[in-house]
C-alpha cells in the first residue's frame, strides 16, 4: 500500500440534492461549478463520546453519540446565483443588463439542500473527491477591502445522505500501475 502525498488546491461544485449523489460526469460539470477557490478547502470530523467507568476504573466502556462533519472553503470568485447557494433566504432576479440578489426573510428560506463535492484533482496520484450534502451555515461575511480579493468564506455542515447516516463519501482514485520496483497497488 502506498500513500499519497496531497499537495494543492481544488474545485467546488454544487447541485441541489434530491435524494442522489449525481455521477461523476453529471455532477462535475462548469454549470455546477461554485467559483474558483482561494486558501483550499478543510473537512473536519468531530465526535462527541460518553463513556461510563465503574468506580475501580477496572471497566469502561466508550460510545460516539454525536458526529459533526463540516467542509470550509474560501471562495475566490461568485455572484449573485452563488450567494444563493449560500444562504436559504437568497432570491435572485436577472433583467437585462443587471442581477438582483435579495437577502433575508426567515420566510423566504428554500428549505433547499446540496451535495457539494470538492475535487482535488492530481495527474500523477488519482484525483480525490470529498462529498457531503448540506448547506452553508456559517452565514456570510463579503468584505469589500481596498488592495484585497473578497472572498467568501463559507462553511457546510453535512447530514445524512443515505440511510446508513454517512456524513462524507471521500473517493481516491488509485492508479493501477505497477510502482517502480515491481510492486503493485492492492485493493
Amino acid at each position: 500500500m502506498v500513500e499519497k502525498i496531497t499537495l494543492g488546491s481544488g474545485k467546488l461544485y454544487m447541485v441541489e440534492f434530491t435524494g442522489e449523489i449525481p455521477a461523476d460526469a453529471t455532477f462535475e460539470t462548469e454549470a455546477n461549478h461554485v467559483g474558483a477557490t482561494k486558501n483550499g478547502a478543510t473537512l473536519a470530523y468531530t465526535a462527541e463520546t460518553y463513556e461510563a467507568i465503574d468506580d475501580s476504573g477496572a471497566y469502561r466502556k466508550t460510545i460516539t453519540t454525536k458526529e459533526t462533519v463540516t467542509l470550509a472553503t474560501g471562495l475566490f470568485t461568485w455572484d449573485g446565483t452563488t450567494l444563493a447557494k449560500l444562504c436559504s433566504t437568497a432570491r435572485v432576479t436577472t433583467t437585462t443588463g443587471k442581477r438582483t440578489t435579495k437577502i433575508g426573510g426567515i420566510a423566504n428560506d428554500n428549505g433547499k439542500s446540496y451535495a457539494i463535492r470538492f475535487v482535488h484533482e492530481d495527474v500523477e496520484e488519482g484525483d480525490m473527491r470529498v462529498t457531503i450534502v448540506g448547506k452553508n451555515t456559517a452565514g456570510l461575511s463579503i468584505a469589500f477591502a481596498p488592495g484585497a480579493e473578497t472572498t467568501l468564506g463559507p462553511t457546510f455542515t453535512a447530514k445524512a445522505l443515505d440511510d446508513d447516516g454517512t456524513l462524507v463519501i471521500i473517493d481516491e482514485e488509485i492508479p493501477t500501475t505497477p510502482e517502480p520496483g515491481g510492486n503493485e497497488q492492492s485493493t
